[in-house]
């Protein structure tokens, strides 16, 4: 008999895996070709040829204990300090390799994170729309995940009901910076509010109170748009961070934290993450791809095809009559349901072989997420088929 709370979730399983379940379903009913999956965020796009020749690179060292060996489960110390000095000289920071925790990913990042401060009763607070996952990850420590509604039609971070709604129990908050499923990004203006609230909070409640701020969509942002570096505006900041998107990596489950010195009690957060790192069962980050990401830290995806995406079905879509939001960043489109239950639009969708992720699943109805991280003929073969969506929807 599986555990009570693993009940639940298999109950509320993810919908985004759901309809990526579908998609193979229709593909092989109506021919994969004619099934336009726009459900889960993988890059169909593949990694730079750096990222290759880094592997095999590496693979070709002579001391096989330092690519397939156990080392500190932070991870391998010159791979750290080399992201360390990668922060440091994009965004004038002192980080050092102590700073740096390599993690399974953004999502291995956030647990440990999470396993590191959270105590059972803890309140976490997040903005709608957000990840899905935030939910299951405050559960996993029994947090109470605090949703604060979102700014509708911005959807930038909404301050006066965020400050409503912290407590006593308050012990971190989630953003994330470019925003899933948005594509909107949070500019200094609105970290520097948050960050001012968040201290004035501190010293009325004699609480530390964190910023976990989620990267994995920092550098797919488009034009002059640029994503503040939060820890230089908050010191109680930690950073999750992935290369999934800026390398195309997303199997390869590599990613980072950073811990400033800064943070209140940073050496024991350091230490902490640490063992968390080990008794999650992650043990390290993966050996091989730790060693060839620190080769490729100046490597990015080619955000000039996600930009041709991310034009090409904002244009079609909004011709076609539906209300969308322009994102600066990540590679999302959030757009409001024509129908009042987004649920029925998703399922309406699903008749003419599309495949949409409903804004419920991101604590935000009325609205659905699609994806444009993939190939170009997937939007051109779509976009007749939304078209005739809509022309379906006037008949009602």
């Amino acid at each position: 008999m599986i555990s009570n709370k693993m009940k639940t979730l298999l109950v509320g399983s993810s919908a985004i895996r759901a309809m990526f379940e579908e998609g193979k379903r229709l593909a092989a009913i109506y021919g994969e070709e004619n099934v336009c999956d726009f459900s889960l965020g993988n890059p169909n796009l593949p990694p730079p040829e750096s990222v290759k020749k880094a592997i095999i690179d590496v693979l070709d060292e002579d001391e096989p204990t330092l690519v397939h060996g156990y080392m500190n489960n932070s991870g391998y110390e010159d791979v750290r300090a080399k992201v360390a000095e990668s922060i440091n000289k994009r965004f004038g920071t002192s980080f050092a390799e102590k700073n740096i925790v390599m993690s399974v990913g953004a999502a291995g990042g956030l647990n440990v994170i999470l396993k590191t401060l959270i105590n059972p009763g803890d309140e976490i607070i997040t903005f709608a729309p957000f990840f899905g996952e935030y939910r299951n990850y405050a559960s996993n420590f029994d947090a109470q995940l605090i949703v604060v509604p979102a700014s509708i039609p911005d959807f930038q971070l909404n301050l006066e009901e965020f400050e409503a709604r912290i407590t006593p129990k308050t012990k971190a908050v989630i953003i994330n910076n470019p925003n899933n499923p948005t594509g909107v990004v949070y500019p200094v203006e609105t970290i520097i509010g948050l960050a001012e609230i968040l201290r004035k909070k501190q010293k009325e409640l004699g609480n530390d109170i964190y910023i976990i701020s989620d990267e994995p969509y920092r550098e797919l942002v488009y034009g002059d748009v640029e994503v503040p570096y939060i820890t230089k505006y908050y010191d109680n900041t930690i950073v999750g961070y992935s290369f999934s998107k800026s390398l195309s990596l997303p199997g390869e489950r590599i990613g980072y934290l950073v811990i400033p010195d800064e943070a209140a009690d940073s050496e024991d957060l350091i230490g902490a993450a640490n063992v968390a790192t080990r008794i999650l069962g992650y043990v390290s980050a993966p050996s091989l791809i730790q060693r060839a990401v620190a080769k490729c830290l100046d490597e990015k995806a080619d955000i000039n095809f996600y930009d041709k995406n991310r034009q090409m079905l904002y244009n079609g879509l909004t011709e076609a009559g539906l209300e969308c939001i322009y994102p600066d960043g990540a590679f999302y489109l959030w757009v409001k349901s024509p129908l009042e239950s987004e649920f029925e639009f998703v399922n309406m969708a699903k008749e003419h072989q599309l495949l949409i992720v409903p804004g419920t699943s991101f604590g935000c109805p009325g609205y659905v997420r699609l994806v444009y991280c993939v190939s170009p003929k997937t939007i051109e073969t779509a976009l007749p088929k939304f078209k005739a969506l809509m022309e379906e929807l006037k008949k009602h």
